[in-house]
């Protein structure tokens, strides 16, 4: 049984029906910026970006504070 244009067409009123446009062009936009980042992040790997060794000392450094099992805290002033 193969679906022709009629049986897209009635699929497509259901799905508008049922979850209106407003939330099916939010679904769109971010299935396409989730495609774009995974596309992005595809060339990166490629291009052989930052290992995870590498990113771990990049956000230590980050705001002057200090990573500890896996939290974030800030150096306090001692003044």
């Amino acid at each position: 049984m193969t679906v022709g244009p009629f049986q897209l067409i009635i699929i497509l009123l259901i799905v508008l029906v049922l979850f209106g446009t407003k939330r099916l062009r939010n679904i769109g936009g971010d299935l396409g910026s989730a495609i774009k980042g995974f596309r992005s992040a595809m060339r990166d790997g490629e291009k052989g970006g930052a290992k995870p060794e590498e990113q771990s000392h990049l956000e230590e450094k980050e705001e002057g504070g200090h990573v500890i099992e896996g939290e974030a805290t800030k150096e306090k002033d001692k003044s």
